[in-house]
């Protein structure tokens, strides 16, 4: 990659983002997680994918949320 991005684990990003390695699992299996990369058996994310993911999750209201099928 040329983008000079920082690449975390899935440990990391579940500690980052105050979830579990199992919620951030289902996540990527079921969809709606953040974009992420395989390398080999390994998982990682790129810091910017994190931000793009939590920028898509921001709403002003409950019902914002509700409207785009976020739970």
């Amino acid at each position: 990659m040329t983008d000079n991005s920082t690449y975390l684990t899935q440990k990391q990003v579940a500690d980052l983002l105050h979830i579990s390695t199992r919620t951030l699992e289902r996540l990527r299996t079921e969809g709606g997680g953040p974009h992420y990369f395989k390398a080999g058996r390994r998982v990682l994310y790129s810091q910017k994918a994190i931000d793009d993911w939590l920028k898509n999750r921001s709403f002003e209201n409950a019902g914002e949320a509700r409207a785009a099928g976020v739970k």
